[in-house]
């Protein structure tokens, strides 16, 4: 395995085995394999878990740079001592900072927040002919040539390496947490619109079909004035602790471990979708019930997402960063 120390060191990487016509299997810590799909097997193994140094940070301007080989669990203690955090809840113990962003992975806080996309003010990537793009910078409306980072994001390694990445930062705020149970998917799906069609708007709300029957998880921020209004308005919920969410940030990476040949599948659908759809499922599945996406668990035979018009477009993108296909090759449902 090659580890790459700097930035310089990894493009390095990437235009030698490159020019030797090597195929490569590109990551951090290489603990989300089962997001999208294993890799084909390559000549070369290229992390970047020897870059974990910490930039640059500004607490008072709410900006950070980090190397994408830091561990996000280290960012994030970093962070605490200020009271600020990047809400992406990625799950994984172990996922790098370039491994959470390349797999775009995002937690139930994604409708206050948002995703990675919205987090991100800056990136250098590293590409195959040895060069390093900057895009972006350390100032939150600083954009310039950021949409060529945004490529990065949810590409798995199958275009270039992520190398160093700037976040824009978030307070922490006072959280309280509430739990409701249904035996079917209808009533949980009513509960959720009731609860975006009140006043008080919730950070985090999730509906799950695992264990038994359905459950609805609902988080609130905000002072204690706002958190027990939430309590008002939510006369079926018990207040439960931070186990509840630990349970739904560990279960993805805890069924891929025990399901070496599974998969999980991302689907994304409008609001009004959501209820039939994990009404239908015969896999355990974790809806973002406020953001439209469900994320189904299979332990084998994994269907390849619907990318309908979406497939050709993302076909040019690899040809553009990588023609003749050797990064991470079929790190996408075997497809790209």
């Amino acid at each position: 395995m090659t580890c790459p120390q700097t930035p310089e060191q990894l493009a390095e990487a990437l235009r030698d085995f490159a020019a030797s016509n090597r195929t490569m299997l590109l990551g951090g810590a290489f603990s989300k394999n089962g997001l999208g799909g294993p890799a084909a097997p390559a000549d070369e193994t290229v992390s970047t878990c020897a870059m974990r140094r910490l930039i640059q940070y500004e607490p008072r301007d709410l900006t950070i740079s980090v190397e994408a080989g830091m561990r996000f669990a280290e960012l994030e203690r970093i962070l605490a001592a200020n009271r600020q955090m990047i809400p992406l809840d990625p799950g994984w113990e172990d996922s790098t900072v370039g491994g959470v962003i390349a797999a775009n992975l995002s937690g139930p806080r994604r409708r206050l927040y948002g995703t990675a996309r919205d987090m991100i003010i800056g990136m250098t990537f590293a590409t195959l002919d040895g060069k390093l793009i900057r895009s972006g910078g350390m100032v939150v409306k600083n954009v310039a040539g950021l949409d060529m980072a945004k490529l990065m994001i949810g590409s798995f390694g199958t275009l270039a390496a992520i190398a160093t990445v700037n976040f824009k930062l978030f307070p922490i705020t006072g959280r309280r947490s509430f739990e409701m149970n249904f035996d079917t998917a209808a009533p949980a799906f009513a509960e959720r619109d009731r609860i975006l069609r009140g006043v008080l708007q919730p950070a985090a709300i999730d509906i799950v079909n695992w264990p038994d029957g359905f459950r609805l998880l609902i988080e609130a921020a905000g002072n204690t004035a706002v958190l027990d209004r939430f309590e008002r308005e939510l006369p079926g919920a018990r207040v439960v602790d931070e186990t509840a969410w630990r349970e739904v940030l560990e279960f993805t990476p805890r069924f891929l471990q025990a399901n070496p040949g599974g998969a999980v599948v991302p689907r994304m659908m409008k609001l009004t979708e959501m209820a039939t759809a994990m009404e239908q499922l015969r896999v355990p599945a974790i809806a973002r019930a406020g953001s439209g996406v469900i994320y189904a668990h299979y332990s084998e035979n994994p269907p390849a997402p619907a990318w309908n018009g979406d497939f050709a477009t993302m076909e040019r993108i690899k040809e553009m960063f990588d023609r003749r296909r050797l990064l991470n090759r079929g790190r996408l449902y075997g497809r790209i």
